[in-house]
């Protein structure tokens, strides 16, 4: 299948009304933008303070990672492990960049501030869209939203852990991975996609009682190049089993 690197503008046979687009990029933001409240939750748990839990979604603006940083933070890891994690979830969203510049096309002035705003959830609507008129439309649209309400939410969960007290008596610890696991295992569509999750999991959770905090889910990234390089070397030995059993020549039957 041939990857797009052009969109038409609009007016097409695949053009999709804006009313859709907007729906279906609102629909994404709130479901996910309600998530922050999860997060305020938990980083308020782990220590940290109102200015700070509210200044992570402000600027960091990526669940993934500021769940992960509030989680080694709260495990007793030491900040610069903490980030490191939180900084290597959080380079996909370079890549999602790459090829959402092609698609959205945006003046030069406007991409700085776009970019604050490529994360999951853009991204996939962008992706879903016929035109560059509605990759820009889902995109805005989600972006806006889920910027809106996950910095809400992360207030109010900020405030309501301090209302509660101790968040591990009532089980919120447990609020963050259970909304990224919500948000990931959708996206698991192949096997070799399972297969890394699986192994990261098996990483992570296993490098738990022997490493410090914080540095267990930097091993478990290691799950993508091992899993990626054991299906080349299976299919690399496929493709010689193959040659080696292919049909004799005449000459060779001779």
């Amino acid at each position: 299948m041939t990857e797009r690197t052009a969109l038409p503008e609009a007016d097409t046979a695949e053009d999709k009304p804006d009313s859709a687009v907007v729906r279906d990029a609102l629909g994404v933001g709130v479901a996910v933008g309600l998530s922050g409240f999860a997060f305020g939750v938990t980083s308020a748990g782990s220590g940290l303070t109102l200015a700070q839990t509210c200044a992570l979604s402000l600027l960091v603006f990526t669940g993934a990672s500021q769940f992960a940083l509030v989680g080694a933070l709260a495990a007793g890891g030491n900040p610069l492990t903490a980030a490191a994690g939180a900084f290597f979830l959080g380079v996909r969203n370079a890549f999602y960049g790459l090829r959402l510049s092609q698609l959205l096309a945006l003046p030069r002035a406007v991409r700085p501030f776009a970019a604050q705003w490529v994360i999951d959830e853009t991204t996939a609507v962008a992706l879903a869209q016929p035109t560059r008129r509605a990759v820009r439309i889902g995109f805005t649209v989600t972006g806006l939203t889920l910027y809106l309400l996950w910095n809400a939410t992360t207030l109010l969960g900020a405030l309501g852990a301090e209302a509660i007290g101790d968040t591990d008596a009532w089980g919120l610890d447990a609020a963050g991975p259970a909304v990224f696991l919500a948000l990931l295992a959708p996206m698991l569509t192949t096997a070799t996609e399972r297969a890394v999750a699986a192994l990261a999991v098996l990483l992570g959770l296993g490098l738990l009682p022997v490493l410090p905090a914080g540095v267990p889910v930097l091993v478990a990234a290691l799950a993508a190049p091992l899993v990626l390089w054991a299906r080349g070397r299976r299919a690399e030995a496929a493709h010689q089993g193959g040659e080696g059993h292919e049909a004799p020549t005449g000459e060779e039957r001779r």
